[in-house]
């Protein structure tokens, strides 16, 4: 059986990438109850606002680590913040919390503590709740808020509400772990793209992967890391003797390429819901594409990055791939690509963000071509870098059916964060979930600000040395920017043969 990678690749105006993003905070949605249309979780009878009423006094008692703090943090924290783990300081125990406790309800309370960018805000009300959803509802953050207030109280630790299961990052059952051939050193102050050719093994059958995880190798340098599948194995005429080839924002390499994954900061697992599989075809390499930024403080090596699968057992009935829309310069006779700025000059819509320029927005609209078969959005997610700070994206359908609206919001990040970059499951079968057909618009609208209350801006800015905002354009450097929608679709498998 052969899948065409061009009919995946690219269907209509809308790139189709078979790529996997997960930030931290897991793949299992058993983890949390969500609440409503909201994805908000709900308190169980473990996690009470107070520990009950004093006998004498009648008033509330404040919260305690043992018997309702400890619940909520193992559930939305301890994927993280656990000895080892990616967070800088562990909450596993209450000599590790009791002294973050204000810290906690601060972050908690700004929602930037858990990290969980997609929101339900007066500009988007996606359908459905989100699966692995972080975010605590207003009952828990008052609990965290009191306990912090009441001086952090321990509770009776003989009598321990018990502790549900962590999220999950990490890929924890995979079958088999592949890691660039050889490391690369990584200084001075210009950013490189360096690819790597990695034999899968799999040379004379198809390999159907049901989950993934990438792993940067030395996430001082790291970037990002595009993993791409290459059917022909060209990268093989093209690499060195270490494997190694120059590249730039793609797989370096003429034939038929599709992506299959990538790694960002916050980024962990992936794994596609039921029935549903990404397809490495026998004989094909994997390329990794590193994008490496210098620390500008020395010289760094990276040997390690490294991509971790789990495979399918027979044939999916959907493949699973990601697109993605938006990034786009160019503004389109028929009123799609680059829609017009409030800081263009003048003429034809340019993407730039001026120097200093605080609120400055960019909007982009991609239509799907007539070739394009229909496919379910079971995720949904954005990339921005360093300027951006809010990003939306809609659908707005050519012919709805009856049980559909006519435009809806897909994902909203109205207070993005490069450091934590997902893309974000809805909690909703594939028979439920959003459907894009040929003729439909994709709306992608980003935010950015270039000034100096920007604290993104000032570490951009010392990294070259420079102490003033200048004009940012589109592109793939780290100090360029991006405006992308990002889709995790299922493709009927008999659309694709």
């Amino acid at each position: 059986m052969v899948i065409s990678a061009a009919r995946v690749r690219s269907l209509g105006t809308l790139t189709v990438l078979s790529l996997g993003l997960l930030a931290c905070g897991g793949d299992d949605s058993s983890s949390a109850a969500t609440a409503g249309s909201t994805g908000t979780t709900t308190m169980t009878s473990d996690t009470e606002a107070t520990s009950g009423t004093d006998s004498e006094t009648g008033e509330a008692l404040a919260p305690t680590w043992y018997q309702e703090v400890a619940p909520l943090i193992a559930a939305k924290c301890d994927g993280c913040h656990i000895d080892g783990g990616i967070a800088p300081f562990s909450l596993t125990t209450y000599e590790a919390a009791k002294g973050w406790a204000p810290l906690l309800a601060d972050t908690v309370e700004a929602g930037t503590m858990p990290p969980f960018l997609a929101d339900d805000t007066d500009e988007c009300q996606p359908r459905f709740g989100w699966k692995d959803d972080l975010r605590l509802s207003d009952e828990e953050q008052a609990l965290i808020r009191a306990w912090a207030d009441a001086g952090a109280p321990e509770g009776d630790p003989s009598a321990a509400a018990p502790l549900p299961e962590p999220p999950k990052i990490g890929l924890d059952d995979a079958d088999e772990r592949l890691t660039i051939p050889s490391g690369v050193t990584i200084d001075g102050k210009e950013d490189r793209f360096i690819c790597f050719s990695v034999d899968p093994g799999n040379g004379v059958l198809d390999q159907w992967i049901s989950a993934f995880q990438i792993n940067a190798g030395n996430s001082k340098i790291v970037h990002h890391v595009l993993v791409y599948i290459d059917e022909d194995a060209a990268s093989v005429d093209v690499a060195d003797e270490n494997g190694q080839f120059d590249c730039f924002g793609d797989a370096g390499v003429d034939g038929n390429v599709s992506l299959m994954g990538a790694w960002a900061p916050g980024m962990a697992a992936f794994r596609a819901p039921d029935d549903v599989a990404y397809r490495v075809p026998a004989g094909a390499r994997l390329i990794f594409n590193m994008h490496y930024h210098p620390t500008g403080s020395g010289p760094e090596v990276d040997d390690s990055t490294s991509i971790d699968l789990k495979y399918f057992e027979g044939l999916p009935n959907y493949v699973g791939i990601l697109s993605f829309a938006g990034n786009d310069s160019k503004a389109r006779a028929d009123g799609t690509g680059l829609q017009p700025g409030p800081n263009d000059d003048g003429g034809e819509p340019v993407f730039k963000i001026p120097a200093g320029v605080a609120d400055h927005e960019e909007s982009m609209v991609v239509k799907i071509g007539e070739d394009f078969p229909d496919v379910r959005i079971f995720a949904a997610g954005s990339h921005m870098h360093y300027v951006g700070t809010d990003l939306r994206v809609r659908i707005k359908r050519a012919n709805p059916k009856p049980d559909e609206p006519a435009e809806e919001c897909l994902v909203h990040t109205p207070t993005w964060d490069f450091s934590w970059q997902r893309v974000y499951q809805y909690d909703a079968g594939l028979d439920e979930v959003p459907v894009a057909r040929a003729g439909d618009e994709i709306l992608v609208d980003c935010k950015y600000d270039n000034s100096l209350g920007n604290p993104f801006v000032m570490r951009a800015l010392a990294e070259q040395g420079l102490d003033a905002p200048v004009d940012v354009y589109l592109g793939e450097e780290t100090l360029d920017e991006m405006c992308l929608g990002i889709f995790g679709i299922a493709v009927k498998l008999s659309d694709v043969l």
